[in-house]
């Protein structure tokens, strides 16, 4: 029987602008066979995306714990959910219980920027590598490739679209990023012609399905998924595999 998990969704009740409630992924993958899904929350419960000069306060951390509370309290719902700790400037660890299992890390080029020459962000990709848990990083490519040559080397990357929101899978290719071993991709809206070459170079086992839900739908990403020429143990594998493999070696304590 195979497997599926979504690697890459949003869930959150605190911003409306899309329906993006677990309810409503629910709703979306009716009628399919998902199975499981690697949660974090929308950007707009984490900081104000809006504004390059925006400076934290209570009521920001306080938006950003509900969110990731939220996350958390969808485990042991009608499919296996995998929570993970979407991570901002305050870099608060003391948050990151033994049930997260991955972190979000995310900014465009023209939002806030994450402290990286600071202590305290030091101190949590430290916490974060001993830990093992695997980071979503949607980052602008200078930061990108920062990040993982530089101030997390050896922690384990999902780059996700493909690089499309990192600048792009070429600029992502040609940086030689994805060749390392610790640096793992996710499918999610990406074209069926930037999937084939990441896998006729790569191969197939760092690559994971997933929808970008709610900016992606499920069910119509995972019939692209299945509409390209992938054996049965190839298809398995990015479907649903990668990411169960990458999460067991998470390492709770």
């Amino acid at each position: 029987m195979q497997t599926i998990i979504d690697s890459h969704a949003h869930c959150g009740i605190q911003d409306n602008f899309f329906p993006q409630s677990f309810e409503d992924y629910l709703h979306q993958i009716q009628g399919s066979d998902i199975s499981g899904v690697a949660v974090f929350s929308p950007v707009e419960e984490i900081y104000d995306r809006y504004d390059p000069f925006f400076q934290d306060n209570e009521n920001w951390k306080k938006k950003r714990r509900q969110s990731n509370e939220y996350v958390l309290s969808l485990k042991g719902r009608e499919i296996q959910v995998f929570p993970y700790f979407f991570i901002w400037n305050d870099f608060a660890v003391d948050q990151i219980s033994s049930d997260f299992l991955g972190i979000k890390w995310h900014r465009h080029a023209d939002e806030p920027e994450y402290n990286y020459d600071s202590e305290q962000c030091a101190q949590a990709i430290e916490f974060i590598r001993n830990r093992n848990m695997p980071v979503v990083l949607e980052e602008e490519l200078s930061n990108t490739i920062r990040f993982i040559k530089e101030l997390a080397v050896g922690a384990r990357v999902i780059i996700p679209h493909l690089g499309a929101l990192n600048g792009g899978y070429r600029s992502v290719k040609n940086s030689g990023l994805w060749e390392l071993e610790n640096v793992y991709t996710d499918t999610s809206l990406a074209s069926r012609e930037t999937i084939a070459d990441y896998i006729t170079n790569y191969g197939c086992g760092r690559i994971m399905f997933g929808s970008d839900f709610p900016f992606g739908h499920p069910k119509r990403e995972l019939e692209k998924l299945r509409g390209m020429e992938l054996s049965k143990e190839d298809f398995q594998s990015i479907a649903g595999q990668n990411i169960q493999d990458l999460l067991q070696e998470v390492r709770t304590r």
